[in-house]
């Protein structure tokens, strides 16, 4: 899996980088949740970037709500409308990490640059008032 957490990322900076092989949410999002270090915890939910991913809404028009992922289904939800290529896991211990989503169409050179500078660049989107609204309109359980 194509992912770096930083040690000790700067204030505002993401906590690590994901390069996804593809813009297949569920495919992708799965291996995430299946292969994501133990050291680091269990993902319990994913708050994503919907410009990251293709089909990151059902038919009816309503976002992706759940993850199939051999650990089990994990609950999913997106900004309401954003740009800021972060995926936001939100540990079983409460926790939340915020990873910067390198695009999948990255060249190798581009995706290990950007591998390596996890954590380096602040990608703040604002107060976190998107996360907080997703939590208040049941993104929590």
């Amino acid at each position: 899996m194509r992912l770096r957490l930083a040690d000790d990322p700067p204030l505002g900076a993401p906590d690590g980088a994901w390069w996804p092989r593809s813009r297949d949410l569920q495919d992708e999002a799965a291996d995430l949740v299946d292969h994501f270090p133990d050291s680091a915890g269990h993902i319990y939910r994913l708050l994503f970037s919907r410009p990251d991913w293709d089909h990151s809404t059902n038919a009816d028009g309503g976002g992706v709500r759940k993850i199939a992922a051999a650990r089990g289904p994990v609950k999913v939800g997106s900004f309401p409308s954003d740009d800021t290529h972060l995926m936001i896991l939100t540990m079983s211990s409460g926790r939340h990490l915020r990873l910067a989503v390198i695009p999948s169409s990255a060249t190798h050179a581009d995706g290990e640059r950007l591998l390596s500078a996890a954590g380096a660049i602040d990608t703040t989107p604002g107060d976190g008032a998107d996360r907080d609204r997703w939590d208040n309109e049941g993104g929590h359980d």
